[in-house]
């Protein structure tokens, strides 16, 4: 058995490489599955493929032990027919010796299987998350061409797909191919000939069998081949039906105030219908491929019959060799029709392979987008000739440059769309259509603050110290500044798990932002109109605390009121075309 698991892993690899080097989708697969299978210096890194090798050599086994049973079974029948009770007694001893092998080799193939993809599900979502967080590609990727919907899915639900299919149409290739050859064998030596118009035709079942099952797998492609994608729209509109349902869910406050739950209704019906539109069209597919297969495998069930029959009516073969040669005939039949039965199966796992690697090259178009250069320094920002674009093209803010040292507080103002958000992304990093160039504290020592602080899924204290681990701050010092910030009410709440951004109000949130500064104590802070739904006492109130806990800050204010005047040192005004105006205290 070895030389044919030699000959068979040398097949595999070959073929492996043809796919992978002159079909779209083996070189998809390629680029998925590499960075798993890729061998390395340590034997750990040798693992994946080592698994794969003793899961063919398995399958091979498994052939093996199916093709004994033939035997057993044919010794079995022809004793029965020959009424040789000793016999019988003897290949039933057999039988039972080789079910129970089999028995063992099933459980230890699943328990196999199952290491084998759990150990690549999770090598796999490691690598893509890293690959979707990389160069900030899960928010940049809102900029690139072609936009991917719902990561969160491919991510999920695809890596288990495509590992899952992968492996079941890899192995069930190799077992397909075993058993073809293995059972040809059995077919070619148990067939006999047959008389067709007066020509007779030489071991005819083995003829007859490759050329049935070959031109019905060509006539099934040609029926299953819509099934790509419809399957791949199904994906995309389940996905983005079940986004709907979950952005109801998370906006459900605002959906009641506003009492919209009738356009609601209509948006998730409107989505759930394209949906019901495909599915439609995968029945009707499905009908016609489903049957097509279902009426070729009947016929094959009482095709060995009407062959063999005459010949075992004749005396020229026993009842054994007819049930041996029925057997033989229905795994060449099975293995022939391996890649015919797994059509729609390819199908769906096809749509994967273009749903996964669309999302890689998203990734790698958002992490080439420009960004303006980042200089890290110590503690202050300076800004020199930034010009902030639209995606149209429109200047927003033209050649920008000021300084502001340690202490230093900014204010923004500015009309609606003039650029101030843009300008705060521009300085994040974040925004692609952006020129000049940037120096500030960099990682840990710079904060950005959105209008809508950002709560993590855990405790206060996660939500406090955020981006840094929860043990960041000591349970003391985190209700020390929970009272600061006069949420007092929510000190013996400090490690209480909870979806705190559906519990706090939008202005207990904003006060979690300035807590998350008095932790963090950043070198500068870019606050994004981070106390518009505070009353204009509480914000002065704040802003006087960071000034007095965190005198060396800098502040880069974004805002609407004219009462953050006061509070800063700096005032910056975006005017239209690009135009600005820069008020600084004179030194």
């Amino acid at each position: 058995m070895l030389w044919v698991f030699a000959v068979t892993a040398a097949g595999f690899a070959l073929v492996a490489w043809l796919l992978m080097r002159f079909t779209r989708w083996g070189r998809q697969f390629a680029r998925l599955a590499w960075p798993y299978f890729r061998p390395g210096r340590t034997w750990l890194s040798c693992r994946p493929i080592a698994t794969f090798a003793f899961m063919l050599l398995m399958a091979i086994f498994s052939v093996r032990i199916s093709v004994l049973v033939t035997y057993a079974s044919n010794g079995i029948y022809t004793a029965l027919q020959e009424l040789n009770s000793s016999a019988f007694l003897r290949y039933m001893g057999i039988f039972a010796i080789i079910a129970i092998i089999n028995i063992f080799e099933v459980m230890l193939s699943y328990f196999v299987t199952s290491v084998f993809v759990l150990h690549w599900r999770t090598a796999m979502t490691d690598s893509l998350i890293g690959d979707w967080i990389k160069g900030d590609a899960y928010y940049r990727g809102e900029f690139t061409s072609e936009p991917v919907d719902n990561p969160d899915q491919r991510i999920q639900e695809d890596i288990t797909t495509f590992a899952n299919s992968s492996q079941d149409l890899a192995v069930g290739a190799v077992n397909s191919i075993v058993s073809l050859v293995s059972f040809t064998v059995i077919l070619w030596e148990l067939s006999g000939p047959l008389t067709v118009l007066g020509v007779e035709i030489p071991r005819a079942m083995t003829l007859i069998t490759y050329l049935y099952v070959i031109i019905a797998t060509v006539v099934a492609f040609k029926i299953g081949h819509p099934l790509v994608r419809l399957n791949f729209l199904n994906e995309r509109f389940t996905a983005s039906f079940r986004y709907a349902l979950v952005r109801m869910r998370d906006n459900a406050e605002n959906i009641a105030l506003y009492g919209g739950e009738q356009v609601e209704r209509r948006t998730l019906l409107s989505r759930f219908g394209a949906i019901m539109q495909n599915y439609w069209a995968l029945i009707f597919r499905g009908v016609k491929f489903q049957g097509f297969n279902f009426a070729i495998t009947q016929t094959a069930n009482i095709f060995p019959f009407l062959v063999l029959a005459p010949r075992f009516f004749s005396g020229a073969i026993k009842l054994g060799d007819l049930t041996q040669a029925t057997s033989a005939f229905s795994n060449v039949h099975d293995s022939l029709s391996f890649f015919r039965n797994s059509y729609d199966t390819f199908a769906a796992y096809r749509a994967t392979l273009d749903r996964l690697t669309g999302l890689l090259d998203v990734n790698a178009e958002a992490q080439a987008l420009p960004v303006v250069p980042t200089e890290d320094r110590t503690d202050g920002v300076a800004i020199r000739d930034l010009t902030v674009r639209r995606p149209d093209g429109r200047t927003l803010v033209e050649n920008l440059s000021l300084d502001l040292e340690s202490g230093d507080a900014l204010v923004v103002h500015g009309g609606s769309g003039t650029g101030k958000t843009s300008l705060l992304r521009s300085l994040a990093g974040f925004w692609p259509h952006a020129t000049g160039s940037v120096s500030r504290p960099t990682d840990a020592r710079s904060l950005f603050l959105s209008q809508q602080p950002y709560l993590p899924f855990g405790s206060l204290r996660t939500a406090m110290a955020y981006p840094e681990p929860p043990e960041f701050v000591t349970t003391e010092r985190a209700r020390e500044v929970l009272g600061q910030v006069f949420l007092g009410h929510l000190t013996d709440s400090v490690d209480e798990e909870n979806q705190w951004w559906r519990i706090l109000s939008p202005g207990e949130q904003q006060r979690i932002g300035f807590a998350r500064i008095l932790v963090n104590r950043p070198q500068v802070a870019f606050l994004d109109e981070s106390t518009s739904s505070l009353d204009e006492g509480l914000e002065f109130t704040l802003y006087t605390l960071i000034r007095e806990q965190l005198p060396d800050c800098t502040l880069f204010s974004i805002g609407h009121r004219s009462t953050l005047n006061a509070l800063h040192t700096h005032h910056l005004e975006l005017l239209p075309e690009g135009r600005w105006n820069l008020e600084a205290p004179v030194h």
